[in-house]
């Protein structure tokens, strides 16, 4: 849509539609319908009048109704443009926003098309002027952080802020408190390079939600791929209009950027907001269905995504739609990167998953998203989906073998360890895969070229938050009203032998230094680490690992510290400014100075006696001791050695004699002991069960 003269040109693509409508809003409600008069290669164009900023407005598609063949036109319903930059209402549960008849109870017949009039229930596009060229994001203002340097943050918009005191209660919860002072310096002390939120796309909740009272807090189920979440700004924004709530959270990423912290979206254009077949009637559904949705070989709806609909990448409207979108956050919003959600789906092709697909060829060719951070998801619940390590440049990718080695090693192999059980060897465990998670996860991702483009995280949004992986050997999820079926079984976690809370001051004691050790790993490895919200100082959800319906205190972060809860996030701290202040640990196993960067041996690995790792010693089943050196010497840097105990005894460790390292100086530990004096190589320091300790050359 491009404002022009009286109005406005619009183009809508509605591929096998006999004719399609734009209707305006006046403030009194009623409704002009334009009909566009002219269609080329399936979109639908014309010049309507009276649309101006401000306007609200929708769309009618007229044409067949024949649900098997992907044909679900019906002028009754009043369609939501999909390239919206303003949205204004919500979705209302009734009947009338089903393209096709059903009862009260939801439920009814895809043959027959419903006659009533969706309008009065469904939310309005709202034109919104060009953004003023002083009110933009220049290009000297981004952060442009380099991936080496990279501290991922990922946080729910609302989630972040509900609960943080120093926010004006007025501004909790929104966009403009991602702003406010006292987040930006909780990002900045932290160590945080790049703030990553969950979908701020505007959205709305699944029927099945709705109906048991609850909502989508978590926002994978978008509605407007162009326009913020109207939900997310302050009372006053949302009164005040669209065009408000973008200035909300355009200032928002101003002040972050000012602050040097990037903004990433986590973006979700593998499924919408129309759910399965018999979903509702919004948009992409009524304007071309059979274009847009995902069909097997049958010509039958095929949902890879485990929402009900896919979006089909195989078709080309679909790719320069989102390529669209994803220009439209960046140069109009100033967004700095993004995360895909189920990537893989953006990259089926009629014969499944490809790397060479036009939609990732695209995303590495396209000037506006040239030097974003583009991070990708790489799986879906589809055939062959899981696809970690085969994305092309450039492109990173979640690391999930990371995610549950990492939590094997601390936790599920550690519990069997403590019960008395044999050390897990199966399928590579032990210290053999730390060290592979530790060092890039070279037999995943191409490491000899270069790419270590491994997300490392052990948590996330979805699943257990640190302080509950700890805590519950179970998930509890009774309050998400689906009788607790919901969630993961196996979230690879430990309570230390009580489930849920405890006063044990041994069992909490463990806890927490399984929670140290887990950190300290992510913050350590090769690899760029993302943080969830509220890890840092041992956020709780009660054991929900699902909790996607909690908009409440379940879910948001609760600042009200306690004494160990600072001591964490203090320890977190030190972590990331080591990283800061050694490149060691930022860019080990590749160097600078060539086109294509060179793998390099700059991890050592040692046991417990200072000796070399040998293939046997790899190879023992119960060996759980472990020294790195990140090998800082032909560089010109200091060495980092990190000493790794995962048994249950303390061990006298021998540290490595190496030439040009004397010395090395203690700089952090997951147990009390924070002893600074300097220990000689070639000579035994004391290692707490359970722990990791840090030293740097002297």
């Amino acid at each position: 849509m491009t404002l022009t003269g009286d109005g406005a040109d619009v183009a809508v693509l509605a591929a096998h539609a006999d004719a399609v409508e734009v209707c305006v809003f006046d403030s009194s409600g009623t409704e002009t319908r334009t009909r566009l008069p002219d269609v080329e290669l399936g979109v639908w164009h014309g010049h309507v009048p009276g649309l101006v900023a401000g306007s609200r407005y929708g769309l009618r598609v007229h044409g067949r109704w024949d649900p098997e063949r992907g044909l679900r036109h019906n002028p009754a319903k009043l369609l939501l443009d999909p390239y919206a930059r303003g949205v204004e209402g919500q979705v209302a549960l009734r009947p009338e926003i089903f393209g096709h008849t059903v009862g009260e109870d939801l439920k009814g017949d895809l043959a027959v098309p419903d006659p009533r009039d969706s309008a009065p229930h469904v939310p309005r596009g709202v034109v919104l002027a060009a953004m003023p060229e002083p009110l933009r994001v220049r290009e000297d203002e981004r952060p442009r952080v380099p991936w080496a340097d990279t501290v991922v943050y990922e946080a729910h918009v609302r989630g972040l802020t509900k609960r943080l005191p120093e926010v004006p209660e007025d501004q909790r919860g929104t966009y403009a408190a991602l702003g406010h002072p006292a987040v930006v310096e909780h990002l900045t002390s932290l160590g945080v390079t790049s703030l990553e939120l969950l979908p701020i796309h505007a959205s709305t909740s699944e029927i099945a939600l709705r109906q048991r009272g609850l909502v989508n807090y978590w926002g994978y189920n978008t509605l407007a791929f162009n326009a913020p979440h109207p939900g997310y700004a302050t009372a006053a924004a949302q009164a005040a209009g669209p065009e408000a709530v973008r200035e909300e959270f355009r200032r928002a990423v101003r002040t972050l950027h000012a602050a040097g912290i990037e903004v990433l979206l986590d973006v979700v254009y593998n499924h919408t907001c129309e759910e399965g077949p018999d979903g509702p009637h919004l948009s992409l559904r009524g304007l071309d269905d059979s274009t847009y949705y995902l069909r097997d070989a049958g010509g039958r709806p095929f949902d890879v995504t485990g929402c009900g609909n896919s979006l089909d990448f195989a078709e080309r409207r679909v790719v320069q739609f989102t390529l669209d979108s994803l220009r439209h956050w960046v140069s109009e919003y100033g967004i700095d990167g993004f995360r895909f959600d189920l990537m893989t789906t953006l990259a089926r092709g009629r014969d499944g998953y490809s790397p060479d697909h036009p939609f990732l060829v695209a995303l590495g060719a396209d000037p506006v998203l040239a030097g974003t951070k583009l991070v990708a998801e790489p799986w879906d619940v589809g055939p062959f989906g899981w696809r970690t390590g085969q994305f092309p440049p450039p492109l990173h990718e979640w690391n999930d073998r990371y995610r549950d080695g990492v939590r094997r090693f601390w936790l599920t192999d550690a519990r069997e360890i403590a019960l008395g059980h044999s050390a897990p060897v199966a399928a590579g465990r032990g210290l053999r895969e730390l060290a592979t998670r530790f060092a890039g996860s070279a037999d995943t991702f191409d490491v000899q070229r270069g790419r270590l483009t491994s997300v490392n995280f052990v948590t996330a949004h979805d699943g257990f938050t640190l302080a509950d992986l700890v805590a519950h050997d179970r998930k509890h999820n009774e309050a998400n009203g689906e009788g607790n079926r919901d969630g993961s079984d196996s979230d690879t976690s430990w309570n230390h032998g009580v489930e849920g809370e405890t006063g044990d001051p041994h069992v909490l004691e463990l806890r927490r230094r399984s929670i140290r050790n887990v950190l300290a790993t992510l913050v350590l490895s090769t690899g760029v680490p993302m943080l969830t919200a509220g890890d840092e100082f041992g956020r709780s959800q009660g054991g929900n690992n699902n909790a996607y319906c909690q908009d409440n205190e379940v879910s948001w972060i609760d600042w009200d510290l306690q004494d160990w809860q600072t001591e964490l996030l203090g320890d977190v701290r030190e972590l990331l400014a080591l990283r800061q202040r050694y490149p060691v640990l930022r860019e080990a196993g590749v160097r600078r100075g060539s086109p294509v960067r060179e793998q390099r041996q700059d991890l050592l690995w040692f046991s417990e006696d200072g000796g070399e790792m040998t293939v046997e010693k790899w190879h023992e089943a119960d060996r759980r001791i472990l020294q790195v050196l990140l090998d800082g010497r032909d560089r010109g840097q200091a060495s980092v050695l990190v000493v790794v105990n995962g048994g249950p005894r303390q061990r006298d460790v021998v540290l490595p004699e190496l030439e040009g390292l004397p010395t090395f100086l203690p700089r952090w530990s997951s147990t009390p002991d924070r002893r600074r004096r300097a220990v000689p190589a070639g000579k035994a320091l004391r290692s707490a069960p359970w722990s990791v300790r840090v030293l740097a050359s002297a």
